[in-house]
Formats: structure tokens, sequence, C-alpha cells
């Protein structure tokens, strides 16, 4: 479970549950003020998002780090890559997150970035947990004259605004861009709108009035059926929807048609392509549609999957020297313009090929076909996909799909089941495929 309190993905648990409590907060704080504050005097920055759970979150983790001698500059609700960013311009040893990304209100939890802006060094995770198993039973605080002090940045919002902006790569600006902007009543409900309409577009917002609960509900990328309405209701260009901590997308066109992370990705890196800009290839995921793999293949563009997650997605890309990737979730990594996932600015070199070609959103993505896919859930041994009988009847059904598809089975991360996943030009065979393909492994399980 140690690795499970922190890290590049996130924490997530139920607030008042073990780990996710504030007592384990305060014991985090003076850990990693502990371990940063032996690096010499620095400071760390804390966001959140707008989840009622995140102030006495922030609270906490301020007071740990304040025991422990470390300064701490407040950012108040802010997108996670907000942090990324902020971390690296005020040159702070650490950015700390407090957020459960899409997840419903209840849950909360909390990612760390280096002073880069990136995942911190295993070496320092390892020297943080050793520290928080000190912390349960001796957490001294510093001598007085030497306690941290806490800065409130008051123009945190107004710096990442403008950073969004000087990554819209367009020639021209937005001006005619009728856009419906979904914030999720998370943390870039007062940051997106502004950038969007100070880049000369009409904006039509959505989710940009938290509460505390209403966080990612029946809305955000999560929900792209309210933007969908939404779009349609009021005639838009087209619609982007963020999630609850902003380093995700999706986006509607103007006939209402839904364009996913794998849809966006493509669009992205077939005009970076075109312009000349496009440094390598395209990292995905296991769970990329094969669309986007044939896509890039006849757009003579490199393409490799990587494990679902978009720290292994980051991993491929810094050992390959690329640019981009992302997951069919909306997280794309746009490595030349800044260091993690940004729902914000995705979205704007999305807009950028839009506005350079004079295509619509429902024009541009034409040039990739989603092949149908269909994915069942088997409760069982996971055990199950290394027997003979199933990788098997994995070999025949991807004979039975003849180069125009895939099969894939996935064992559950946190469950005991196994995704088994086809896709292919064939709806029908699709579904035939995977209902053999499940029911023999619910057998082989037995």
């Amino acid at each position: 479970m140690k690795k499970a309190y922190f890290g590049t993905d996130g924490i997530r648990g139920k607030v008042g549950e073990h780990p996710i409590t504030a007592d384990f907060m305060l014991r985090l704080g003076w850990a990693a003020g502990k371990v940063f504050a032996a690096e010499g005097v620095g400071r760390i920055l804390i966001g959140k998002d707008t989840r009622i759970s995140g102030y006495m979150f922030e609270s906490a983790l301020e007071a740990g780090l304040v025991s422990a001698g470390m300064d701490v500059l407040l950012l108040g609700p802010m997108p996670t890559p907000a942090i990324a960013y902020l971390t690296r311009t005020f040159s702070a040893q650490a950015g700390i997150v407090i957020s459960a990304s899409h997840n419903a209100y209840y849950d909360n939890g909390i990612k760390f970035f280096s002073g880069q802006g990136e995942k911190l060094p295993d070496a320092v995770e390892l020297a943080i947990e050793e520290r928080i198993q000190e912390a349960s039973t001796l957490m001294q605080m510093v001598d007085s004259n030497k306690l941290g002090k806490v800065t409130r940045v008051d123009d945190a919002a107004g710096r990442y605004i403008e950073f969004c902006k000087s990554c819209f790569a367009a020639k021209q600006n937005l001006k005619g861009h009728r856009i419906v902007i979904d914030c999720a009543n998370g943390a870039t409900y007062h940051i997106a709108p502004n950038v969007f309409r100070e880049l000369g577009a009409e904006v039509i917002e959505l989710g940009v009035s938290p509460d505390g609960i209403n966080i990612n509900h029946n809305i955000g990328s999560t929900y792209p059926e309210t933007l969908r309405a939404k779009v349609l209701e009021v005639k838009a260009d087209y619609g982007v929807a963020f999630d609850g901590d902003g380093d995700r997308l999706i986006m509607v066109d103007a006939e209402g048609e839904i364009v996913d992370g794998d849809e966006l990705l493509f669009i992205i890196a077939k005009f970076r392509q075109e312009q000349g800009v496009l440094r390598g290839g395209v990292v995905g995921t296991l769970m990329s549609n094969f669309g986007l793999e044939k896509a890039m293949a006849d757009s003579n563009i490199d393409f490799i999957r990587a494990d679902v997650g978009d720290r292994y997605v980051l991993a491929e890309l810094q050992q390959q020297q690329w640019q981009l990737g992302g997951e069919s979730s909306g997280h794309i990594l746009c490595l030349d313009t800044t260091s993690t996932g940004d729902g914000i600015v995705s979205a704007l070199q999305v807009i950028a090929a839009l506005v350079d070609t004079g295509e619509s959103l429902g024009q541009l993505k034409k040039g990739m076909s989603k092949y149908p896919q269909k994915m069942i859930n088997v409760a069982c041994n996971k055990e199950v996909v290394n027997s003979a009988v199933v990788i098997d009847a994995v070999k025949q059904a991807e004979q039975a799909l003849n180069g125009t598809g895939r099969v894939l089975l996935r064992p559950s991360g946190t469950e005991p089941l196994v995704r088994v996943m086809v896709e292919g030009r064939d709806q029908k065979l699709v579904n035939e495929l995977s209902a053999t393909l499940a029911r023999v492994v619910e057998k082989s399980s037995v």
C-alpha cells in the first residue's frame, strides 16, 4: 500500500477512511517537508481542485510542511497542470495537488510534481515513504525560529492563463468561434473560459459554479452528454469539456458528435506532420482504438502502445524522445509545450488545426475511422490469461480478424476480473468473437 499513498497518478480514497485522512495528510506534509528541507532552503506549492475536503487537506499539508521548516505557497483551486507549470515558474522544490481528478466529490487524493514539473524521482518517493513511517511514532516540529512561512499567491490564475494562451500556435485568433466550455464544476472553472475568451472566442460556460460537492456530477469530460446538448442548443461551432482537475478533455463537434482522446490525438499528430513539426511518432495505450493505429500507419507516423495510464505514456515518450501521446480518455501529452497532460493546452492544439486549415472539427476527425469495439468484464482468476486454452482462443480470434482488428485480454489492477476486448471492422464479428472469448476465459477459470 505504500505506493498508493502518493505519486504521479494521485491517490484516491474515501474521505474519513484510511489512508486519506487529515492526520495522514499532516504526517505526509511533515515527511515531505523533512525530505525536501534536507536539500536546502526551499518552497513547496500547494494547489487543489474544488471538492469540499480539499480545504481541510490543504490546511493539514500546510501545517505538516511548515512544522518541518518548509515555506509554502498556496495557489488555491487550480488545474493539476497549472501546478506543474507554476512549480517550475516559482523555482519551487516540489508542487502538490490535492485532487481526485474525474472522481466524485467524496473521493480525494494527492499528487506530487518535482521542481521540473514532472514525476518525483523514485528515490525521493522512497525517502518520503520512510519518513511517513517515522512520523507515525515521532513527528517533531523544528525550532520556532526555523518554522516555514506561508504565502498565498494571488495572481496564480492570471499567470497560468497567460501561459495557456502562449501555447496557441495558430497564426490567427479565435474571433468568430462560438464555443461551449464545460469545466465540470472543477479546477478550470475560473481559468478555461477566460483563456478562450481572451483569445477572441464567444464562450458559453457550463460547470463554472462549484459548491464543493458538484464536481464531475453529470457534467465534464466523463459526462459529455451535457456538453453535447448545449452545443446543439446554442448552435456552437464546437464544445470542450474538461475533467475535475483539468488534465483531460473531450470535444463535441457542431453536429453533436463526441470527439474522444484518440481522435483528438490523431488531429494534433496529423496537423503537426503537415506543418513539419512532428518530432518522432505517437504513443497511445493498450486501450487506444485500432482505428488510431491504422490512421497513424496510413500517415506514415510511428505508433507505439504503452500500458494504460499517463505515467506509462510519459515514460515511453521519454524513452523514444518523442513529444506526443495520450489516452482515449482525453489525457494528452504535448511535451513540447508542457511537462504533463493539460486539457486546456491540448484543446488549443486541436483548435490551432481548425483555424489554420479552415476545416471544422467534424471534418478533421474524419481522417480517422474508429473501429467497433466490444469489452466484456469476466469475473475470474486473473492468471487465466496465461492458460494454454485461453492463449489458443486468442490466436483463433486474431486469425478470424485477419489483420483488420485486435484482441486484448487485460487483467484488472484492482479487481479479480479480466477485461476481454475485441476490435474490428465488422461489429457483428466483433460481438461474436468477444462473447466466445469471454466464455472461454470464464470456463478456463473454473
